[in-house]
């Protein structure tokens, strides 16, 4: 995970230069996304192409993670050139960090439930606030 962490801010810059470069963020993430379509169906079929014909019978809201991925790299690659990679990542820091605490302590989506204590408020507060002074100093 610290890894694909590590790949939020790399794949923001790279495709927000793609954006600005061909003059279109739109375009720019749809190549984004067929390179990624692309490098999952070839990983899909090495590792298990049967699961494919699953998706027929999983809900269907299942599959709004789709547009939340879309939103994101959209977003990412039109904000970024203007607003900087730092800024641009320290907000989809900060609303990661508050929809992974109201996902865990609600237990949605079938995550295992993990109450909101106090204790676990005040850590996601100084992470919050580790990241806003990097962006700051």
């Amino acid at each position: 995970m610290l890894a694909a962490g590590i790949g939020i801010p790399v794949l923001a810059a790279l495709n927000a230069q793609l954006g600005k470069m061909i003059g279109a963020p739109a375009a720019a993430s749809v190549v984004l996304f067929a390179v990624a379509f692309v490098t999952a169906l070839v990983v899909t079929l090495i590792t298990g192409p049967t699961a494919i014909a699953k998706v027929a019978h999983a809900p269907k809201h299942l599959l709004f993670a789709g547009v939340l991925i879309a939103f994101y790299v959209l977003t990412i690659t039109y904000i970024a050139p203007h607003f900087g990679i730092g800024n641009a990542v320290f907000f989809v820091l900060l609303g990661q960090l508050i929809s992974a605490a109201l996902i865990d302590h609600f237990g949605l989506f079938g995550a295992v439930q993990s109450q909101l204590t106090l204790t676990r408020a005040a850590g996601i507060a100084v992470m919050a606030c580790g990241v806003f002074l990097t962006q700051k100093i």
